[in-house]
């Protein structure tokens, strides 16, 4: 599970623009999550995504289509459509070795991971320089790939790009920076413990199976399966997944609150689309914005 929360609800910096789906959607279903949250006179409302997707997750369902057309503002974790220097910049800081340097790997796991470089088509000498977080990382949104799912139509980049199409403001709760920065937090051998779960993720079909598990339920707004999701990554005791737990959701879903109850303060009826598992379980962002008050509705 921890490996697939990276990509399908952390992994927020593989972004590719969008599309724009022309297809009705009068009869779609509800899609991942939704809340309204209101103090006052001010409404918020926060949508569930995933960052990753596929041609059928759209086209979205009504309710969200009508908030994000009236929404004076869209806020997304990090905005897909910003300047791509800036991922440049946060990759070779935060995600590439020193010169002269590179990750100890045993022979048996280089070969293990030779063996799904193949598979997946990229040159060894494309990656050689990569720290072991980021390398993980290119393996499991490879992976995902390859089950179909694609960072090109990931739902924040579709939303991200009806809303600029439309005119209106996009603002970002986070930075590639930062998000960079947690996984640099990692000490080498941590990194490599983690680049290590993530090979024998792949290698197991844990991923291919979880997968998609994983977007059934977000296409569905299965309540009880993603809220099962979010228990399970509470209770996941590999190093990875209290990495995930603890640092890219437990860590981050306070500055979230604190980002979406600032655009409440200053906008009425703007949206906040982050990953979902930042709007489920303990600690969660509409836990917290409840403790200041606030009136936190799950819509679905």
């Amino acid at each position: 599970m921890q490996r697939l929360i990276i990509v399908m609800f952390c992994g927020l910096f593989w972004f590719a623009p969008g599309f724009t789906s022309a297809a009705d959607n009068a009869a779609a279903p509800n899609r991942g999550a939704l809340f309204k949250v209101t103090q006052g006179a001010r409404t918020l409302y926060m949508f569930g995504t995933i960052h990753v997707g596929a041609r059928d997750f759209y086209p979205l369902e009504p309710r969200v289509a009508a908030v994000l057309k009236k929404a004076p503002v869209l806020a997304l974790e990090i905005d897909p459509l910003s300047d791509p220097q800036q991922l440049a910049g946060a990759v070779q800081r935060h995600g590439m070795l020193a010169k002269g340097a590179a990750p100890v790997l045993t022979p048996a796991w280089r070969a293990r991971l030779d063996r799904l470089l193949k598979q997946y088509n990229i040159e060894p000498e494309s990656v050689a320089m990569m720290k072991p977080w980021l390398l993980a990382s290119l393996l499991t949104v490879s992976e995902f790939a390859a089950q179909g799912y694609d960072a090109a139509l990931a739902v924040d980049a579709h939303l991200s790009q009806q809303a600029h199409a439309a005119g209106q403001k996009v603002v970002e709760l986070e930075s590639v920076e930062s998000q960079m920065a947690l996984f640099n937090q990692m000490v080498p051998a941590d990194q490599l413990l983690f680049l290590q779960e993530t090979i024998s993720g792949i290698e197991d079909k844990e991923q291919a199976a979880q997968a998609e598990e994983i977007a059934r339920a977000w296409k569905r707004a299965d309540i009880k399966a993603l809220d099962a999701m979010a228990l399970k990554a509470e209770q996941d005791q590999t190093f990875s997944g209290r990495f995930v737990q603890k640092v890219l959701l437990d860590g981050r879903n306070p500055a979230l609150a604190d980002g979406m109850a600032k655009l409440m303060a200053r906008e009425n009826n703007s949206i906040a689309a982050v990953g979902v598992l930042h709007l489920l379980g303990k600690g969660s962002v509409p836990e917290l914005l409840r403790q200041r008050g606030m009136s936190v509705e799950r819509i679905y």
